[in-house]
Protein backbone atom coordinates (compact mmCIF):
# COMPACT_ATOMS: atom_id res chain seq x y z
CA UNK A 1 0.00 0.00 0.00
CA UNK A 2 1.20 3.55 -0.39
CA UNK A 3 1.67 6.55 1.98
CA UNK A 4 -1.37 8.16 -0.33
CA UNK A 5 -3.65 5.03 -0.72
CA UNK A 6 -3.02 4.43 3.08
CA UNK A 7 -4.05 7.72 3.91
CA UNK A 8 -7.03 7.88 2.12
CA UNK A 9 -7.62 4.33 3.64
CA UNK A 10 -8.11 6.27 7.31
CA UNK A 11 -10.07 9.11 6.32
CA UNK A 12 -12.69 7.52 8.52
CA UNK A 13 -13.09 9.23 11.60
CA UNK A 14 -14.85 7.40 14.79
CA UNK A 15 -17.59 9.68 15.21
CA UNK A 16 -18.94 9.02 12.20
CA UNK A 17 -18.53 5.10 12.93
CA UNK A 18 -20.58 5.89 15.80
CA UNK A 19 -23.02 7.33 13.66
CA UNK A 20 -23.73 4.43 11.71
CA UNK A 21 -23.76 1.81 14.08
CA UNK A 22 -27.17 1.77 14.48
CA UNK A 23 -27.46 0.62 11.18
CA UNK A 24 -24.69 -1.67 11.21
CA UNK A 25 -25.84 -3.58 14.30
CA UNK A 26 -28.47 -5.53 13.05
CA UNK A 27 -26.47 -6.64 10.39
CA UNK A 28 -24.00 -7.84 12.93
CA UNK A 29 -26.02 -9.20 14.95
CA UNK A 30 -27.60 -11.15 12.38
CA UNK A 31 -23.62 -12.05 11.12
CA UNK A 32 -23.51 -13.26 14.70
CA UNK A 33 -26.25 -15.90 14.57
CA UNK A 34 -25.30 -17.25 11.29
CA UNK A 35 -21.51 -18.02 12.48
CA UNK A 36 -22.67 -19.24 15.80
CA UNK A 37 -20.84 -16.45 17.60
CA UNK A 38 -19.21 -16.90 20.87
CA UNK A 39 -20.26 -19.69 23.10
CA UNK A 40 -21.30 -19.40 26.27
CA UNK A 41 -23.47 -21.56 28.68
CA UNK A 42 -26.66 -19.87 30.14
CA UNK A 43 -25.53 -18.20 33.24
CA UNK A 44 -22.03 -18.77 33.23
CA UNK A 45 -19.54 -15.43 34.33
CA UNK A 46 -17.26 -14.43 31.78
CA UNK A 47 -13.92 -15.51 31.77
CA UNK A 48 -11.48 -13.86 29.48
CA UNK A 49 -7.52 -14.75 29.52
CA UNK A 50 -5.21 -12.39 27.44
CA UNK A 51 -1.77 -12.24 26.02
CA UNK A 52 0.09 -9.71 24.86
CA UNK A 53 3.54 -6.93 25.67
CA UNK A 54 3.05 -3.84 27.69
CA UNK A 55 0.01 -2.53 26.11
CA UNK A 56 -2.25 -5.07 28.08
CA UNK A 57 0.50 -5.85 30.59
CA UNK A 58 -1.54 -5.02 34.19
CA UNK A 59 1.38 -5.13 36.25
CA UNK A 60 3.23 -8.45 34.63
CA UNK A 61 6.21 -7.32 34.50
CA UNK A 62 6.64 -5.04 37.42
CA UNK A 63 6.19 -8.41 39.26
CA UNK A 64 8.85 -10.05 37.35
CA UNK A 65 11.08 -7.99 37.98
CA UNK A 66 10.43 -6.82 41.55
CA UNK A 67 9.67 -3.21 39.90
CA UNK A 68 8.45 -0.46 42.68
CA UNK A 69 7.09 2.23 40.15
CA UNK A 70 6.48 5.09 41.31
CA UNK A 71 3.67 8.10 41.08
CA UNK A 72 2.73 9.36 38.60
CA UNK A 73 1.97 5.88 37.41
CA UNK A 74 -1.50 5.08 37.53
CA UNK A 75 -2.50 8.55 39.24
CA UNK A 76 -5.61 8.68 37.19
CA UNK A 77 -7.74 6.58 38.27
CA UNK A 78 -6.10 4.02 41.15
CA UNK A 79 -4.31 6.66 42.51
CA UNK A 80 -1.32 4.67 43.01
CA UNK A 81 0.76 2.64 40.79
CA UNK A 82 -0.59 -0.87 39.53
CA UNK A 83 2.56 -2.32 37.38
CA UNK A 84 0.56 -0.83 34.36
CA UNK A 85 2.78 1.40 31.94
CA UNK A 86 0.11 4.05 32.04
CA UNK A 87 -1.23 7.25 34.26
CA UNK A 88 -4.18 4.98 34.53
CA UNK A 89 -6.90 2.44 33.08
CA UNK A 90 -5.70 0.35 29.71
CA UNK A 91 -7.83 -0.93 26.55
CA UNK A 92 -8.29 -3.99 28.25
CA UNK A 93 -9.65 -2.85 32.00
CA UNK A 94 -12.24 -0.84 30.08
CA UNK A 95 -13.03 -4.22 28.05
CA UNK A 96 -13.32 -5.90 31.60
CA UNK A 97 -15.62 -3.16 32.34
CA UNK A 98 -17.81 -3.41 29.57
CA UNK A 99 -18.27 -7.03 31.01
CA UNK A 100 -18.62 -6.30 34.41
CA UNK A 101 -15.91 -8.25 35.34
CA UNK A 102 -12.83 -7.26 37.55
CA UNK A 103 -9.78 -6.00 36.28
CA UNK A 104 -7.35 -8.96 35.10
CA UNK A 105 -4.96 -10.11 37.48
CA UNK A 106 -1.13 -10.90 35.81
CA UNK A 107 -0.56 -14.75 36.18
CA UNK A 108 2.75 -13.46 37.94
CA UNK A 109 1.27 -12.30 40.86
CA UNK A 110 1.28 -14.24 44.13
CA UNK A 111 -0.41 -11.61 46.07
CA UNK A 112 -4.26 -9.97 46.16
CA UNK A 113 -4.66 -12.07 42.71
CA UNK A 114 -8.19 -12.99 41.82
CA UNK A 115 -8.06 -15.19 38.89
CA UNK A 116 -12.17 -15.83 38.75
CA UNK A 117 -12.62 -14.20 35.72
CA UNK A 118 -9.65 -15.15 34.06
CA UNK A 119 -6.04 -14.28 33.86
CA UNK A 120 -3.23 -11.83 32.18
CA UNK A 121 -0.13 -13.41 30.71
CA UNK A 122 0.82 -10.15 29.06
CA UNK A 123 4.40 -8.83 29.90
CA UNK A 124 5.79 -5.58 29.01
CA UNK A 125 8.28 -6.21 26.37
CA UNK A 126 6.97 -9.26 25.10
CA UNK A 127 7.14 -10.48 21.44
CA UNK A 128 6.81 -13.18 19.12
CA UNK A 129 10.20 -14.01 18.14
CA UNK A 130 12.60 -15.51 19.67
CA UNK A 131 9.73 -17.97 20.94
CA UNK A 132 11.32 -19.79 23.82
CA UNK A 133 12.81 -16.48 25.78
CA UNK A 134 10.67 -14.78 28.27
CA UNK A 135 8.15 -13.66 28.31
CA UNK A 136 7.33 -14.79 24.06
CA UNK A 137 3.97 -15.59 23.34
CA UNK A 138 5.13 -19.15 23.26
CA UNK A 139 6.25 -18.68 26.95
CA UNK A 140 2.87 -16.83 27.54
CA UNK A 141 0.95 -19.57 26.11
CA UNK A 142 2.96 -22.74 28.09
CA UNK A 143 2.15 -20.43 31.03
CA UNK A 144 -1.59 -20.47 30.25
CA UNK A 145 -1.88 -24.23 29.96
CA UNK A 146 -0.02 -24.79 33.48
CA UNK A 147 -2.15 -22.44 35.00
CA UNK A 148 -5.16 -24.46 33.20
CA UNK A 149 -3.75 -28.14 34.27
CA UNK A 150 -3.33 -26.75 37.61
CA UNK A 151 -6.76 -25.20 38.09
CA UNK A 152 -8.52 -28.47 36.95
CA UNK A 153 -5.66 -30.31 39.22
CA UNK A 154 -7.08 -28.45 42.80
CA UNK A 155 -10.82 -29.33 41.38
CA UNK A 156 -10.32 -33.12 40.87
CA UNK A 157 -8.92 -32.96 44.11
CA UNK A 158 -11.68 -31.48 45.90
CA UNK A 159 -9.86 -28.06 46.20
CA UNK A 160 -11.20 -24.92 45.04
CA UNK A 161 -10.28 -23.54 41.50
CA UNK A 162 -10.33 -20.45 40.35
CA UNK A 163 -12.17 -21.60 37.00
CA UNK A 164 -13.38 -25.15 35.62
CA UNK A 165 -13.40 -26.92 32.91
CA UNK A 166 -16.28 -25.50 31.07
CA UNK A 167 -15.11 -22.16 31.94
CA UNK A 168 -11.74 -22.87 30.44
CA UNK A 169 -13.51 -23.92 26.93
CA UNK A 170 -15.89 -20.88 26.72
CA UNK A 171 -13.60 -18.06 27.59
CA UNK A 172 -12.64 -15.36 25.71
CA UNK A 173 -8.83 -15.60 24.82
CA UNK A 174 -7.36 -12.15 23.39
CA UNK A 175 -3.97 -11.71 21.97
CA UNK A 176 -3.06 -8.52 21.05
CA UNK A 177 0.76 -8.61 20.06
CA UNK A 178 3.72 -8.03 17.32
CA UNK A 179 4.40 -4.32 18.21
CA UNK A 180 7.52 -4.83 19.76
CA UNK A 181 8.12 -7.72 16.67
CA UNK A 182 7.77 -4.75 13.91
CA UNK A 183 9.82 -2.04 15.94
CA UNK A 184 12.38 -3.85 16.44
CA UNK A 185 12.74 -4.67 12.60
CA UNK A 186 11.88 -0.87 11.83
CA UNK A 187 15.03 -0.25 13.61
CA UNK A 188 17.25 -2.25 11.83
CA UNK A 189 15.87 -2.99 8.34
CA UNK A 190 14.75 -1.36 5.47
CA UNK A 191 10.95 -1.25 4.60
CA UNK A 192 10.78 -3.80 1.81
CA UNK A 193 13.02 -5.94 4.54
CA UNK A 194 10.68 -5.43 7.22
CA UNK A 195 7.69 -6.97 5.26
CA UNK A 196 9.56 -10.08 4.09
CA UNK A 197 10.74 -10.50 8.31
CA UNK A 198 6.29 -10.96 8.63
CA UNK A 199 5.83 -14.27 8.05
CA UNK A 200 7.82 -15.74 11.33
CA UNK A 201 5.62 -13.30 13.48
CA UNK A 202 2.56 -14.81 11.98
CA UNK A 203 3.51 -18.22 12.07
CA UNK A 204 3.88 -17.82 16.10
CA UNK A 205 0.38 -16.18 16.65
CA UNK A 206 -1.07 -18.99 14.31
CA UNK A 207 0.61 -21.27 16.26
CA UNK A 208 -0.50 -19.77 19.82
CA UNK A 209 -3.91 -19.93 18.43
CA UNK A 210 -3.53 -23.25 17.40
CA UNK A 211 -2.31 -24.70 20.51
CA UNK A 212 -4.98 -22.80 22.58
CA UNK A 213 -7.96 -24.31 19.96
CA UNK A 214 -6.10 -27.65 20.73
CA UNK A 215 -6.63 -27.62 24.28
CA UNK A 216 -10.28 -26.60 24.19
CA UNK A 217 -10.51 -22.91 23.47
CA UNK A 218 -12.96 -21.92 21.32
CA UNK A 219 -13.36 -17.96 20.99
CA UNK A 220 -10.49 -15.73 20.19
CA UNK A 221 -10.61 -11.99 19.60
CA UNK A 222 -7.25 -10.79 18.26
CA UNK A 223 -6.07 -7.23 17.59
CA UNK A 224 -3.60 -5.83 15.22
CA UNK A 225 -0.90 -3.34 15.74
CA UNK A 226 -1.45 0.54 16.28
CA UNK A 227 -0.19 3.63 14.41
CA UNK A 228 3.57 3.10 15.42
CA UNK A 229 4.57 6.26 13.14
CA UNK A 230 3.06 8.33 15.50
CA UNK A 231 4.75 7.50 18.45
CA UNK A 232 6.32 10.29 20.46
CA UNK A 233 9.64 7.74 20.84
CA UNK A 234 9.75 6.65 17.15
CA UNK A 235 9.51 10.41 16.22
CA UNK A 236 12.12 11.43 18.34
CA UNK A 237 14.64 9.48 16.35
CA UNK A 238 16.71 11.95 14.93
CA UNK A 239 16.08 12.17 11.02
CA UNK A 240 17.37 14.07 7.96
CA UNK A 241 14.38 16.05 7.23
CA UNK A 242 10.94 15.46 7.75
CA UNK A 243 10.17 13.96 4.20
CA UNK A 244 8.84 11.18 5.66
CA UNK A 245 6.26 12.73 8.12
CA UNK A 246 2.40 12.67 6.68
CA UNK A 247 0.49 15.16 7.46
CA UNK A 248 -0.41 15.05 10.94
CA UNK A 249 3.26 14.90 11.92
CA UNK A 250 3.68 10.61 11.71
CA UNK A 251 6.28 9.14 10.31
CA UNK A 252 4.96 7.19 7.41
CA UNK A 253 7.28 4.27 6.50
CA UNK A 254 6.58 3.16 10.09
CA UNK A 255 2.67 3.38 9.72
CA UNK A 256 2.89 1.78 6.17
CA UNK A 257 4.49 -1.31 7.79
CA UNK A 258 1.77 -1.21 10.68
CA UNK A 259 -0.69 -1.14 7.84
CA UNK A 260 0.37 -4.23 6.07
CA UNK A 261 1.03 -6.41 9.20
CA UNK A 262 -2.89 -5.74 10.36
CA UNK A 263 -3.32 -6.92 6.78
CA UNK A 264 -1.16 -9.92 7.19
CA UNK A 265 -2.54 -11.01 10.24
CA UNK A 266 -6.03 -9.79 9.27
CA UNK A 267 -5.69 -12.82 6.94
CA UNK A 268 -4.35 -14.99 8.90
CA UNK A 269 -7.54 -14.79 10.95
CA UNK A 270 -9.33 -15.35 8.16
CA UNK A 271 -7.39 -18.35 7.13
CA UNK A 272 -7.93 -19.79 11.17
CA UNK A 273 -11.47 -19.30 11.11
CA UNK A 274 -11.77 -21.38 8.12
CA UNK A 275 -9.82 -24.18 9.51
CA UNK A 276 -11.32 -24.31 12.81
CA UNK A 277 -15.05 -24.24 11.97
CA UNK A 278 -16.28 -24.54 15.19
CA UNK A 279 -14.17 -21.47 17.12
CA UNK A 280 -15.56 -18.05 16.48
CA UNK A 281 -12.19 -15.78 16.01
CA UNK A 282 -12.53 -12.08 15.64
CA UNK A 283 -9.47 -9.72 14.11
CA UNK A 284 -9.84 -6.50 15.60
CA UNK A 285 -7.76 -3.78 13.03
CA UNK A 286 -6.63 -1.56 16.29
CA UNK A 287 -4.20 1.13 13.51
CA UNK A 288 -7.46 3.28 12.16
CA UNK A 289 -8.40 4.07 15.84
CA UNK A 290 -4.90 4.45 16.82
CA UNK A 291 -4.20 6.95 13.94
CA UNK A 292 -7.81 8.56 14.44
CA UNK A 293 -6.47 9.96 17.94
CA UNK A 294 -3.80 11.80 16.00
CA UNK A 295 -5.44 12.73 13.57
CA UNK A 296 -8.74 13.76 14.44
CA UNK A 297 -7.43 15.27 18.09
CA UNK A 298 -9.36 17.76 18.78
CA UNK A 299 -13.08 15.80 18.43
CA UNK A 300 -11.52 13.53 21.46
CA UNK A 301 -10.31 17.08 23.68
CA UNK A 302 -6.96 16.09 22.90
CA UNK A 303 -3.82 19.27 22.44
CA UNK A 304 -1.34 17.65 22.45
CA UNK A 305 -1.65 14.44 19.96
CA UNK A 306 2.51 14.03 19.39
CA UNK A 307 3.49 14.98 22.81
CA UNK A 308 4.38 13.12 25.74
CA UNK A 309 3.18 13.45 28.94
CA UNK A 310 5.48 12.28 31.32
CA UNK A 311 9.25 12.91 29.88
CA UNK A 312 11.16 15.24 29.23
CA UNK A 313 12.90 17.27 26.72
CA UNK A 314 9.92 19.88 25.82
CA UNK A 315 8.78 20.15 22.61
CA UNK A 316 7.96 19.20 20.06
CA UNK A 317 7.99 15.37 21.18
CA UNK A 318 9.14 15.65 25.05
CA UNK A 319 10.65 12.47 25.00
CA UNK A 320 14.17 11.54 25.68
CA UNK A 321 15.12 8.39 25.14
CA UNK A 322 17.53 8.45 28.26
CA UNK A 323 14.89 9.63 30.61
CA UNK A 324 11.85 7.69 31.35
CA UNK A 325 9.13 8.51 32.91
CA UNK A 326 10.29 6.86 36.35
CA UNK A 327 13.15 9.04 36.38
CA UNK A 328 13.80 11.62 38.85
CA UNK A 329 14.13 14.69 37.02
CA UNK A 330 10.98 13.78 34.71
CA UNK A 331 7.99 15.56 35.50
CA UNK A 332 4.56 14.65 33.99
CA UNK A 333 2.29 16.97 32.62
CA UNK A 334 -1.28 18.71 35.02
CA UNK A 335 -3.46 17.35 32.91
CA UNK A 336 -2.93 13.96 31.14
CA UNK A 337 -6.41 14.21 29.82
CA UNK A 338 -5.07 16.26 27.79
CA UNK A 339 -2.53 14.09 25.97
CA UNK A 340 -2.92 11.10 23.81
CA UNK A 341 0.72 9.54 24.43
CA UNK A 342 1.32 8.75 28.25
CA UNK A 343 5.35 8.12 27.84
CA UNK A 344 6.05 8.29 24.12
CA UNK A 345 5.14 4.32 23.92
CA UNK A 346 1.93 4.08 25.49
CA UNK A 347 -1.24 5.83 25.67
CA UNK A 348 -2.92 7.84 28.78
CA UNK A 349 -5.99 6.12 30.37
CA UNK A 350 -7.84 9.35 28.09
CA UNK A 351 -6.38 7.82 24.81
CA UNK A 352 -7.43 3.92 26.16
CA UNK A 353 -10.88 5.09 26.80
CA UNK A 354 -11.35 6.30 23.12
CA UNK A 355 -9.63 3.11 21.91
CA UNK A 356 -12.22 0.99 23.66
CA UNK A 357 -15.02 2.57 22.76
CA UNK A 358 -14.14 2.12 19.60
CA UNK A 359 -13.51 -1.57 20.03
CA UNK A 360 -16.63 -1.68 21.19
CA UNK A 361 -18.72 -0.65 18.59
CA UNK A 362 -17.47 -2.95 16.61
CA UNK A 363 -16.79 -1.48 13.70
CA UNK A 364 -13.41 -2.36 13.27
CA UNK A 365 -13.75 -6.15 13.51
CA UNK A 366 -14.11 -8.91 11.56
CA UNK A 367 -16.83 -10.36 11.69
CA UNK A 368 -18.46 -7.58 13.49
CA UNK A 369 -19.00 -9.26 16.89
CA UNK A 370 -19.53 -7.47 19.72
CA UNK A 371 -17.34 -7.93 22.48
CA UNK A 372 -19.54 -7.42 25.19
CA UNK A 373 -21.55 -10.13 23.22
CA UNK A 374 -19.68 -12.33 24.89
CA UNK A 375 -21.01 -13.97 28.57
CA UNK A 376 -22.45 -10.36 29.75
CA UNK A 377 -24.17 -10.68 33.20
Amino acid sequence: MSAAGGSRALSFSLPAAAAVLALVLPAAAAAAAAAGGFSCRPGSRPVLFNFGDSNSDTGGMAVAKGWHLTRPEGRAFFPRPTGRFCDGRLTIDFLCESLNISYLSPFLKALGSNYSNGANFAIAGAATLPRDVPFALHIQVQEFLYFRDRSLELIDQGLSGPIDAQGFQNALYMIDIGQNDVNALLSNLPYDQVIAKFPPILAEIKDAVQTLYTNGSKNFWIHGTGALGCLPQKLAIPRKNDSDLDQYGCLKTYNRAAVAFNTALGSLCDELSAQMKDATVVYTDLFPIKYDLVANHTKYGFDKPLMTCCGYGGPPYNYDFNKGCQSKDVTACDDGSKFVSWDGVHLTEAANAVVAKAILSSQYSKPNLMFDQFCRV
